[in-house]
């Protein structure tokens, strides 16, 4: 989900302490606007949660950081606080690793069986259900999403997540193999020990799920280190687990910085296994520390600049609203992103016209009002970079259809952006945007798209939009991605796996592929003495 600027292992965040924000709540009224008009200046709405859990989880427990440090966490509608919540550092890094490492030497997790395990996740997601409006609450005022799409899509996957791993967690287990002699030959799938996880800012529950869930199916304790930006909700959901049965240590949640905590977790002697989620620049740095610590495995999931290939038999208007979606979801920040739509030369034109007139009428606003499309940008850091880009992108020549301006003059909102005539060589061609601007770009005949398509350091996905079947199938083959949709985009199902090509990342995340990345096989071999048969 996938992940990007997603937790960045160093990124770092304002530290000035700012006014708290939003008054009483005043509910979801109706009065959405077009991204031309002044909803984002209108007054925030206050969101339906109350935020009870800033500290450090650890051995069980919420506690302080060992230095007492606090960061706050700002309200993307208007960059004023939200709380200020415990900054974790190496120490408490070292101490969270600990509590792992005791409850996977020591404690019942790994040593109950698998179905109590599978349990007590369907517990665990039973609970979330129970509570899903104030967690998806959480979830848009932290980032800054729209509320609806937290209710109506990513707290159903967070809970079918779980639900999907609770079945697995019985039904891990290992071969009996054939020998060339008198051996009887089994593997073992055991749990790989203590996990080290960071998500990142745009999913952070999604994130939570397609990492903690595989994890604990298979037997594992955890530290996860959260996104500075975001670290609400996973503290939110992480005492439901414990409401659910989880046993103190199994799970552990460090907030903080990436040079920090994000450091210490990476290059940790005491993790056996590291899971990252953020951009290919700080992908590169965890995969060093863990290199230079003890040779951990590491999964990485990073960026993207995805092709959306829209070929010359294409349905021109469902076309275009598959293509709107495939970027503009989540203000844009989607590692899977289709940010690259390619549309063929016969087509072009009507395309450019009606993704313009599309992009126009995206409603833009607070996230917790009914109807709203398009919330603020996670951070002023994001809402900076995307400015940049489009400057970029009028600056190197390309059409500027429509957007490409502040939207409002409170918070880190941006109107849709679309750019027409884009050539490959642009840095809005090439770069992770991470945010609401479409880039369309011409092409003439299928093997120029696929070659124009793969000539990136990036491989996580591709969509493909054509009613022949050939096409799709000689596309689909081509195009160096670990995912292709065809006629869909941003499916996300709890088996379908999902990783990518090149510097995109390592490993699968979710289905039965990330089981692998939470498991060691070894192989027992016994002599039989006078074998009755072999």
């Amino acid at each position: 989900m996938a992940a990007r600027r997603m937790s960045s292992l160093l990124s770092s965040s304002t530290t000035s302490t700012l006014l708290r924000s939003l008054g009483n709540y005043a509910g979801r009224g109706n009065g959405t606007s077009r991204f031309s008009t002044a909803a984002a200046l209108e007054e925030p709405i206050t969101p339906p949660v109350t935020i009870e859990h800033t500290k450090l989880l650890i051995n069980g427990q919420f506690v302080d950081a060992a230095s007492g440090k606090t960061f706050p966490t700002l309200d993307p509608r208007t960059g004023q606080l939200i709380a200020n919540v415990a900054e974790g550092d190496i120490e408490d890094v070292n101490r969270a690793v600990a509590a792992a490492r005791k409850a996977f030497d020591e404690g019942p997790w790994p040593r109950m069986t698998a179905y109590e395990r599978s349990k007590i996740l369907l517990r665990f997601a039973d609970l979330v259900e129970k509570n899903a409006d104030e967690i998806a609450a959480l979830e848009a005022w932290d980032n800054g999403k729209p509320y609806e799409q937290a209710t109506s899509d990513e707290i159903p996957l967070f809970i079918r997540l779980f639900r999907y791993y609770a079945g697995w967690a019985d039904k891990i287990h290992g071969l009996t193999i054939q020998a060339d002699g008198p051996h009887h030959v089994q593997t073992l799938h055991e749990p790989i020990g203590v996990a080290g996880q960071i998500i990142p800012w745009n999913f952070p529950l999604l994130m939570f799920s397609w990492k903690v869930g595989p994890a604990l199916a298979c037997g594992n304790t955890i530290v996860l280190k959260t996104a500075e930006q975001t670290p609400l909700s996973a503290l939110y959901v992480a005492r439901l687990f414990h409401e659910a049965g989880l046993p103190p240590g199994v799970l552990n949640i460090v907030s903080g910085y990436g040079p920090s905590a994000g450091a210490a977790l990476a290059s940790h002697m005491d993790v056996d296994k590291l899971a990252f989620t953020g951009s290919t620049q700080t992908g590169k740095i965890v995969l060093g520390l863990a290199a230079k610590s003890n040779l951990k495995p590491v999964t990485l999931e990073l960026g993207g600049k995805s092709p959306f290939i829209v070929c010359e038999d294409a349905n021109v208007d469902e076309a275009v609203d598959l293509a709107h979606a495939a970027l503009f979801y989540n203000q844009g920040q989607c590692c899977c992103a289709g940010s690259r739509t390619f549309v063929h030369e016969r087509v072009y034109d009507e395309f450019v016209e009606k993704a313009k007139a599309r992009a126009l009428k995206r409603v833009v606003g607070d996230p917790f009002r009914k109807g709203v499309e398009q919330g603020p940008q996670v951070d002023s850091e994001q809402f900076d970079k995307i400015l940049k880009y489009i400057k970029s992108g009028v600056d190197s020549g390309a059409t500027l259809e429509t957007g490409g301006q502040r939207f409002g003059s409170n918070g880190y909102y941006v109107q849709p952006t679309v750019f027409s005539n884009v050539q490959d060589d642009m840095l809005i061609a090439k770069d992770e945007i991470f945010g609401p601007v479409q880039t369309i770009l011409k092409f003439k005949d299928i093997n120029e798209v696929i070659r124009r398509s793969n000539a990136t350091q990036f491989g996580l996905a591709a969509g493909v939009f054509t009613q022949n079947l050939d096409t799709a199938n000689t596309l689909t083959r081509a195009l160096k991605a670990g995912t292709v949709w065809v006629n869909c985009f941003d499916v996300f199902d709890a088996a379908i796996p999902f990783g990518g090509y090149k510097m995109s990342g390592h490993g699968r995340e979710k289905g039965i592929y990330s089981l692998n990345n939470y498991l060691q096989v070894k192989a027992v071999v016994t002599h039989l003495k006078n074998p009755a048969w072999l």
